[in-house]
């Protein structure tokens, strides 16, 4: 079978390659991401913040399910990572990310990542105004995803977004700790929890037969 760009760079920590991340940027106007990469725009029309773009290997407007972390990391800023928040940038993070999505078995074209936070600030922490300002912008977020059948909260700052996402959508809503080292380093039973927990949404996607794994994967 030959080989494509695609299969080149969706790849753990793929992103590091300069060529891989100049695709990315050249398919951001392609239909089914423009939308996202519009609302991108606007967030950093409101701010100083450093808000990375979709990746464009993700659904975009078709997805449906919304993986929503916390906050973007300094890999996703433009000036030394990616400028996307993206499954196959530099870091620990995403590329736990990237293994437990294999291993949960949904297809990549059904889902859409984003972040709680969403714009890189220089700092991890997190603030109350944060989180306000980050939930309304979740709120437009949703408006733009059509297909959206559920959403996964990634880590406690991300599950702030529950009460919005149970009271004013009707989403299937699921949890899961933060694929990140410090929880892994920490709590190993909620880091070895995270690929059965993602397993459990496809349950309500609708998934194209051509795409549908016969088992999620173990290890």
């Amino acid at each position: 079978m030959k080989t494509t760009d695609r299969d080149q760079d969706d790849l753990p920590r793929s992103m590091r390659d300069e060529s891989i991340r100049q695709r990315r940027r050249a398919m951001l106007h392609e239909p089914h991401i423009a939308p996202l990469t519009d609302f991108a725009a606007r967030l950093r029309e409101r701010g100083s913040i450093e808000v990375p773009d979709f990746d464009p290997l993700d659904g975009g407007i078709h997805a449906q399910v919304l993986f929503l972390f916390e906050k973007p990391g300094p890999m996703t800023a433009s000036n030394n990572g990616s400028g996307f928040i993206s499954r196959n940038n530099d870091d620990p993070s995403a590329e736990a990310t990237f293994a437990f999505m294999q291993r949960a078995g949904i297809p990549r074209k059904l889902t859409v990542t984003w972040n709680v936070i969403p714009g890189w600030n220089g700092t991890r922490k997190v603030t109350g105004k944060e989180l306000r300002d980050g939930v309304d912008s979740v709120r437009e977020l949703i408006a733009l995803l059509p297909s959206l059948r559920a959403a996964v909260l990634v880590g406690l700052n991300a599950a702030r977004a529950m009460p919005y996402l149970r009271s004013e959508t009707a989403l299937t809503l699921f949890t899961s700790a933060h694929p990140s080292p410090l929880v892994r380093a920490k709590y190993p039973e909620k880091w070895n929890a995270i690929s059965s927990q993602w397993a459990e949404v496809r349950k309500v996607l609708v998934i194209p037969a051509s795409d549908a794994p016969s088992s999620p994967r173990s290890g």
